[in-house]
């Protein structure tokens, strides 16, 4: 359902990047990328906490 709302914004040709966050973006977005023929990547970050309050 996704990958077909994506596609349906795709211009002719055009091969979408699709960014996925690991812990559970990532099979998502595999699927939205298979779908439409586009390329998969993983965008990583990092959560950056204050020094005075640990978590």
């Amino acid at each position: 359902m996704l990958a077909e709302r994506v596609r349906a914004h795709l211009a002719e040709g055009v091969r979408p990047l699709v960014l996925a966050l690991p812990r559970g973006g990532v099979p998502v977005a595999a699927e939205v990328a298979r779908a439409t023929e586009g390329e998969l990547g993983v965008l990583v970050a990092h959560k950056i906490s204050e020094p005075e309050r640990p978590e």
